[in-house]
């Protein structure tokens, strides 16, 4: 039976705000901290910054009881969740500086006996390490008398505020302690099993289920290219060898994104260089299908027809949400506007306004609307199957070149 009462969750963002919501939800005091003015002035409005469908009721009804709200200072509180970033340094090390601020606000609010859940996607060790730096900014305190564990999120964007609900969670703990008051406090929104284990076993099971699906991906990625060299359909291929019972090929795209499968692996690869080849191959592998991609437009604008002009469908990491982080689709569309001056480019992104700050800078690229850009462009490239691209009728598409990363106009 949970007993915690008031949790402050460190981080407001894709993981982070709706964790803290649906804890409001169940009647816990829930006080969220976040860096961005934007974030926290749009929480106490009973806001949310970002699309994630169903969350703004959820933040909406909290703020509006009182068992939510946001702030830049760590509160004093019987749990702490920290859902900040853990992205990766040049050398495909995980930067854990983003979880040594989150303690750095802690620390000094700690009495003994708080419980400390690191949710944030983290190599094997990170827990303990959080834990350690905790413990050096308070010398006073000890493992005896504070309780941490690590929790990895396991949703899909889109979807989080029912998966949240329904996925079975993983829950590590540094003591068996730990994980069991980790397990109570979940248990109040969870309706899924809850696993408990140790941390590190915890943290390298996310690392785990998303290095299998870049490692499938990154196979259904590889037979478009061999696919494409040899004149072959790959989507045609695909949903025949699909048929066989025991096949289950995913489909291609333009490469990998997000904040999960895009860097998870490399935390296996940089604990276990020697050991995780086929790991390392599979993140080379889809690292390298933007470029490919990159080629099939370029080649596209040699045609005597083309008239200088490229639609670019889709700026997200994946379909139906504002998420870019990681996204193939940014990095495919600034190496095309940047390597091709002379060329104009029209991004589409249904989920925001204006361009994300990664291609602000570029002078031969724009925001249009759907129809605008496959008005203007002879070229037209889908790198993201938002729905709103999906009702996109053939007639648009007469006479262009399309570059279709998705499948989705075939």
């Amino acid at each position: 039976m949970n007993s915690i009462k008031e949790v402050a969750v460190i981080g407001l963002g894709y993981i982070g705000l709706p964790t803290a919501a649906i804890l409001a939800s169940k009647g816990i005091t829930v006080k969220g901290v976040d860096v961005s003015t934007r974030t926290v002035e749009a929480v106490n409005k009973g806001e949310v910054p970002f699309v994630e469908p169903a969350l703004g009721e959820f933040v909406a009804e909290a703020v509006s009881q009182g068992t939510l709200s946001a702030s830049f200072e760590t509160p004093e509180a019987e749990a702490y969740i920290v859902a900040v970033p853990t992205p990766f340094n040049e050398d495909h090390s995980a930067d854990l500086s983003y979880i040594e601020a989150a303690a750095d606000g802690i620390a000094p609010k700690l009495k003994g006996g708080e419980l400390v859940i690191l949710e944030s996607t983290s190599p094997p060790g990170a827990t303990e390490h959080m834990a350690e730096y905790l413990l050096s900014k308070r010398p006073d305190l000890s493992k005896d008398n504070l309780l941490i564990a690590h929790c990895p999120e396991r949703v899909l964007p889109g979807y989080v505020m029912e998966e949240l609900v329904t996925n079975d969670r993983i829950v590590g703990g540094i003591t068996p302690e730990a994980a069991d008051k980790a397990r109570e406090l979940y248990e109040t929104f969870c309706e899924a099993a809850i696993l408990t284990t140790d941390a590190k076993t915890a943290e390298m099971a996310k690392l785990v289920e998303n290095s299998y699906r870049d490692v499938n991906i990154a196979f259904a990625n590889e037979l478009s290219v061999i696919s494409d060299k040899l004149g072959i359909d790959v989507w045609e291929l695909i949903n025949l060898a699909n048929r066989h019972p025991r096949v289950n090929i995913l489909r291609p795209g333009p490469g990998v994104g997000g904040h999960c499968i895009a860097v998870d692996p490399w935390f296996i690869v940089a604990a276990a260089p020697e050991e995780s080849g086929l790991i390392k191959m599979a993140r080379d592998t889809n690292d390298a299908k933007p470029n490919w991609v990159i080629n099939k437009v370029k080649e596209a604008t040699k045609a005597e027809d083309f008239n200088g002009k490229v639609a670019v469908m889709g700026l997200a990491f994946k379909a139906n949400i504002d998420d870019m982080r990681e996204s193939p689709a940014i990095a495919i569309t600034r190496k095309l506007a940047e390597g091709n001056p002379d060329v104009e480019f029209l991004a589409v992104e249904p989920h925001v306004e204006v361009l994300p700050k990664q291609l602000g800078d570029i002078s031969n690229l724009t925001m249009v609307s759907t129809e605008d850009a496959l008005q203007d462009a002879s070229v037209v490239t889908l790198l993201v199957d938002h729905d709103q691209f999906k009702a996109v009728p053939a007639t648009a598409l007469a006479g262009k070149a399309v570059v279709d990363t998705r499948g989705l106009w075939r």
